[in-house]
């Protein structure tokens, strides 16, 4: 059963790894919420601090198990074209509480801050700004009384 949305807002990074030899890394993000999954687009030329000012929407279901579940996974990528795309680092925001937040006053939500970018060994490479948004999803009448809600007779 969907709660809500969560809407990601994906700012900027900074100071990420160059792993080119010659020339600016061409940037992009992958964004992971469960088994749901958003793609930026790609910064070409940008380099090591990228600006991308967009949003992603998320379907938030329940009910609340794991914590590890309730996790946006962020995973920078730097795009080759003659070659696999080198992976630069990832960022992960624990999402549980904002969540439940959003459940019980009807919307959450995180500014946009800086999150650490840290590679596979959790060597520091950089930061990412993001956002994001909980809007819960309003109950219809028939879900009210599923939940012991009462409704007025005539």
């Amino acid at each position: 059963m969907v709660i809500g949305i969560m809407e990601v807002k994906l700012v900027d990074a900074k100071g990420l790894k160059n792993t080119d030899f010659l020339g600016r890394i061409d940037p992009y993000v992958l964004l992971q919420y469960r088994k749901q999954e958003g793609k930026s687009t790609i910064a070409k030329g940008k380099g090591t601090s990228p600006v991308w000012n967009e949003k992603f929407e998320f379907r938030v279901d329940s009910p609340f198990a794991d914590d590890n579940q309730y996790k946006l996974v962020l995973k920078i990528m730097d795009h080759d074209t003659f070659s696999a795309d080198d992976y630069l680092g990832e960022a992960t925001i624990y999402v549980k509480d904002l969540i439940k937040i959003g459940v019980e006053e009807g919307k959450a939500e995180l500014h946009p801050q800086k999150y650490r970018v840290v590679s596979a060994g959790q060597i520091f490479y950089g930061e990412i700004q993001v956002g994001i948004t909980f809007t819960a999803k309003q109950k219809t009448v028939e879900e009210e009384e599923e939940y012991g809600g009462w409704k007025e007779s005539e």
